[in-house]
């Protein structure tokens, strides 16, 4: 008998090893590729007057903010390119190209010329670059989805994919990091000269790295099997619009789901420094600390909301997150507006971030669960991205403008509207908890180990698909 439990040891440890390998390096280059994405924001409030002259520094962030938002209308376009490629040639060469172009970006930003020096060309150079970045984001966001998604074990699937915000909050926060040892080291004058270059040129080097990482990960099992599967069929649709269009009732809902949790996680993270800084009249270093610490403690919490998902299922977690938002955005917002110190903030922050967790620790997984194999990525990658580019990217912007309008307190219900038409979606679409990514864990299923349980409720096709 103890030979019989010895056999499949050695397998079973290098299947867990190659799931660690496949975790770490996945998580560490979205974490490069969303650092080189939010540093930007971070450090905007530094850079925008060397871009855009003027007297009004609102004014001035509208501006950056705008390139923010554009280099999001290039993530559709990332999607597309990017997913296709991630369903047609693997999800690791996405992953390679992606971070290619992200350190390329990061390197532009970094030697752009100011305004005094030649005029608008620099603005230029940041515009063409965040584009690039853009691009790079819509193809990571699928591509890492997918990838951490289907390298995980069927029943950590949840736990596997929230490290997709884990990696992409701990890039925000190793440039919130900077940014607070840069405010430390160098005077405020130096930081609007050229301290703020120097997170851009280290991003860029981290890529680098990064690169060759990602040249040495695995494979996905899901990805292999639908490669050698294909045989004489022809593999030409994979990954392309007309095969997406099949599953369009499936991109609907991840445009859908995704609306009310991008615009509340940019809210919580991205504006929140500004908003601190802008409304609440905090100083930018103790704004800047109440966001790296939230985002610490969010970051914490990715793993154990996703483990609950596993046991409960991803609706929820979803619901929860939505029906909090709906309710609870205009109080935390109205107090954050007048919280006078660094730990009313921070309370205020946290409440926000729990809820917000419902939807960021498991969105990757549900996504990546709706769709076959031969499209995952990309139908990931192009309704994500259109919804990020038309809500996520753009929440920075309208909170500006309706500040900038007078009247702020606007921009509380906008967030709250999104959440409540994501609420709708959630309480409508099955959970998709017990879906089947590859034909390993349909066999799983028939020698009894998904016994009593019911896969892909609401979607028997694609069990069948995922299986072939």
């Amino acid at each position: 008998m103890s030979s019989s439990v010895a056999v499949p040891a050695a397998p079973l440890a290098d299947e867990r090893k190659k799931r660690r390998i496949a975790l770490v390096g996945g998580s560490l280059g979205n974490l490069v590729e969303w650092y080189d994405w939010f540093v930007y924001a971070s450090f905007a409030i530094y850079f925008a007057d060397s871009f855009f002259p003027g007297d009004n520094p609102t004014t001035q962030l509208m501006n950056t903010a705008g390139i923010f938002a554009v280099g999001f209308l290039m993530r559709p376009v990332g999607g597309w390119v990017l997913g296709r490629a991630a369903d047609r040639h693997g999800r690791k060469s996405a992953l390679t190209l992606t971070v290619t172009m992200m350190s390329v970006a990061a390197l532009l930003i970094a030697v752009a010329p100011t305004y005094g020096q030649a005029g608008y060309f620099g603005a230029l150079v940041l515009l063409l670059a965040r584009l690039l970045q853009g691009m790079s984001i819509g193809g990571e966001y699928a591509a890492s989805a997918t990838y951490l998604t289907e390298a995980s074990a069927r029943n950590r699937r949840g736990r596997g994919s929230s490290f997709q915000y884990v990696s992409m909050t701990c890039g925000q926060l190793l440039g919130l990091g900077m940014l607070i040892t840069l405010q430390h080291t160098l005077t405020t004058a130096q930081l609007g000269s050229w301290g703020w270059r120097i997170p851009f040129v280290l991003g860029a080097l981290f890529a680098v790295v990064v690169f060759w990482i990602r040249r040495r990960l695995p494979e996905t099992d899901a990805f292999k099997e639908e490669s050698a599967g294909e045989g004489a069929r022809d593999d030409s649709a994979r990954g392309t619009l007309k095969v997406l269009w099949q599953h369009r009732r499936q991109a609907g809902l991840v445009m859908a789901l995704t609306l009310g949790g991008t615009v509340a996680y940019y809210t919580y993270t991205t504006y929140l420094t500004k908003y601190l800084v802008g409304s609440a009249g905090m100083p930018k270093t103790t704004a800047t600390l109440v966001s790296f610490t939230a985002l610490a403690l969010f970051a914490v919490l990715q793993p154990f909301a996703g483990m609950l998902s596993d046991r409960i299922g991803r609706r929820p977690l979803l619901i929860t997150f939505a029906v909090g938002c709906t309710v609870g955005t205009y109080p935390i917002m109205t107090a954050l507006g007048s919280a006078s110190s660094y730990w009313s903030a921070l309370g205020l922050s946290l409440l926000a971030l729990v809820i917000v967790t419902g939807y960021t620790s498991i969105n990757a997984a549900v996504k990546a669960e709706l769709f076959p194999t031969r499209v995952r990525a990309l139908g990931v990658a192009l309704p994500y991205a259109i919804a990020n580019a038309l809500f996520g990217g753009t929440a920075e912007y309208v909170a500006l403008w309706f500040k900038s309008s007078g009247h702020e307190k606007l921009f509380f219900w906008y967030v709250s509207g999104c959440a409540l038409i994501s609420l709708v979606t959630y309480l409508l679409m099955p959970d998709t908890r017990d879906a089947v990514l590859s034909r390993a864990e349909a066999e799983a299923d028939g020698e009894g180990e998904g016994e009593g349980r019911e896969p892909e409720r609401g979607r028997p096709e694609a069990s069948v698909e995922a299986a072939r």
